[in-house]
């Protein structure tokens, strides 16, 4: 079984970027599992003061056994002023210290974007791919994902409904999926 760990950068319950993602687990492929980690609102700021043995925060050494514990992320941002969420942007330094045996080192990513605006979040997207990069993930080009004007686009239906975006994430999760398993096998 391929776990996947799905981080969303907004803390609404109602976001359209939480319904992406509880669209990507509901229609996980066979042999694959996607969860949402769930507290990123809980973390505090990244501080290496807090960095320490006997120190860390309990919601931060979660997510960072979370990710330590699954085979990919898939991380599924909004677009906030032209970049990514503060809490995916927290989440992703969390997980990457301690340097050099950060959870996320050499770990496939994927990344889903979406915005209000027709751009789909494409800034958000590079900017993750940015951090994601630097803190030495394995971006995961082929699995990303961008959907633009989804205030309109789902606001009568959940993402789940719209075949289209269903099909999107579940060909994401493929990609990734076969990343992992390359990883694996290598």
């Amino acid at each position: 079984m391929t776990r996947i760990l799905t981080l969303v950068g907004s803390l609404r319950s109602d976001s359209v970027n939480r319904k992406l993602a509880e669209a990507a687990a509901a229609n996980a492929p066979e042999g694959a599992e996607v969860v949402i980690h769930e507290g990123l609102g809980d973390i505090p700021f990244y501080n290496e003061d807090l960095d320490r043995p006997g120190a860390v925060p309990a919601s931060a050494q979660a997510l960072r056994d979370a990710v330590a514990n699954a085979d990919g992320l898939l991380l599924v941002t909004p677009e906030y002023n032209g970049t990514l969420s503060a809490v995916l942007k927290n989440a992703i330094d969390w997980a990457s210290r301690p340097y050099g045996v950060s959870a996320i080192k050499d770990k496939p990513v994927a990344l889903v974007s979406s915005s209000i605006g027709a751009n789909a979040g494409k800034w958000a997207h590079g900017d993750g791919v940015k951090a994601v990069g630097i803190a030495g993930g394995a971006v995961v080009e082929a699995a990303h994902v961008h959907f633009g004007s989804s205030g309109e686009r789902f606001a009568a239906a959940h993402p789940r409904e719209d075949a289209a975006a269903v099909a999107e994430l579940t060909a994401s999760l493929r990609h990734l999926i076969d990343a992992t398993r390359e990883l694996v096998s290598a």
